[in-house]
């Protein structure tokens, strides 16, 4: 009998130096959702839990020939993109994704949370045009969700409707967070194009470093993707994943970090 093959994911994404967020935790969310995870590093970070003092970017060509070599003996089944920084870069993404047919998470990391600037200006408006219509699915928290819409995005009991406005506005499905919104009730929205939403409730977990969320959820909807699941039900298990490691934190440094189980 033929040995089962692990599937495999890509991550397009900046390195952490504190290996909080980026490439980094996209590894340890593949791992724990049983995909072999892969790599095109966009950035280098000098960066920890209290904010980012240097980036550097990769060059363009470098990331797309990262990519082409893990597409040509890896086959990823998905891929997930995360920090990109300048336009060239989201372009030469954009044009593996196009060029590859591999379903892609889209992650439009714009604003670190310590405030460091994520995606420069030029390069939003190539997100916009160029790699969000070719998602399998966009996962913007409220301040980026904001950026897009180009009002402030107020979640909650609105975040259905936001998401479905980017979704039709866009022509792919939306997945917009809650963790910025206020209150301990947050709502995650996931939309589709022809008008289907969904909507995941969640209790706000106190005490918790959530430095790494975003990427942690977008990865582990595209290991769930990997796998063979639609993309419903790859979004309501990444869900699921991001909760439990969150209520079980890790102590490391002084922080209770996010739990990759």
């Amino acid at each position: 009998m033929a040995e089962s093959m692990t599937p495999v994911a890509l991550s397009i994404a900046g390195s952490d130096s504190g290996a909080g967020a980026g490439a980094q935790a996209d590894l340890l969310t593949f791992a724990a959702n049983g995909v072999f995870g892969t790599t095109a590093l966009t950035c280098l970070t000098a960066q920890n839990p209290g904010g980012v003092s240097g980036v550097l970017p990769v060059p363009a060509a470098f990331v797309l020939a990262q990519c082409e070599q893990v597409r040509a003996h890896f086959h990823p089944k998905a891929a997930k993109t995360g920090m990109l920084l300048q336009a060239d870069i989201v372009r030469a993404v954009a044009d593996f994704v196009r060029g590859s047919g591999i379903p892609t998470v889209v992650d439009p990391v714009m604003v670190a949370t310590s405030g460091a600037t994520l995606l420069q200006a030029d390069a939003i408006e190539a997100m916009r045009t160029e790699l969000i219509p070719l998602a399998a699915v966009v996962t913007p928290n409220l301040d980026e969700a904001s950026l897009l819409l180009g009002r402030k995005a107020e979640g909650g009991a609105q975040a259905g409707a936001e998401a479905l406005e980017l979704a039709r506005r866009h022509g792919v499905p939306f997945l917009v967070k809650g963790g910025h919104g206020a209150g301990d009730r947050l709502v995650d929205a996931l939309a589709w194009p022809d008008g289907r939403t969904v909507e995941m409730i969640s209790a706000r977990v106190p005490g918790i470093d959530t430095h790494g969320s975003g990427c942690t959820l977008s990865a582990a909807i595209a290991a769930g993707l990997a796998r063979g699941k639609d993309l419903e039900e790859a979004v309501r298990e990444a869900h699921a994943y991001l909760q439990k490691a969150l209520r079980n934190p890790l102590p490391v440094a002084g922080l209770r970090c996010i739990r990759h189980i």
